[in-house]
């Protein structure tokens, strides 16, 4: 098992979560915890960088729609980068794929979005 890690930045269009390590039952509090203390403003746009995810259970899965309710509420957006296969298949069962806006990189969640969009 390995040791969950979370990193927040600051970019322009919001804020990045890189999440890596195992988000499981025990750890799941820890991810809540620093999800309820950010702050967004309307529009921002909320990352979850699960590049270095090894390992989601349940209750991972539980926090990270916590973060979508979050930013739902705080009237900005949420989106998912970097997704390894095996939390992509798990998003895919359960139809949280079609919940999120999903990205290939944390860089693309954050590009800077045209007039058209």
């Amino acid at each position: 098992m390995s040791q969950l890690t979370i990193t927040t930045r600051n970019v322009a269009a919001g804020m990045i979560l890189e999440v890596a390590g195992d988000l499981d039952y025990d750890s799941a509090p820890r991810l809540r915890e620093t999800v309820n203390e950010l702050t967004l403003t309307r529009g921002q746009v909320l990352t979850l960088d699960l590049a270095g995810l090894e390992y989601c259970d349940s209750s991972g899965l539980t926090v990270i729609l916590t973060a979508r309710n979050l930013a739902t509420e705080q009237d900005a957006d949420v989106a998912l980068a970097a997704i390894p296969d095996n939390v992509a298949r798990i998003l895919s069962i359960t139809g949280l794929d079609r919940v999120f806006t999903i990205h290939p990189d944390a860089s693309a969640a954050n590009a800077p979005r045209s007039a058209a969009s």
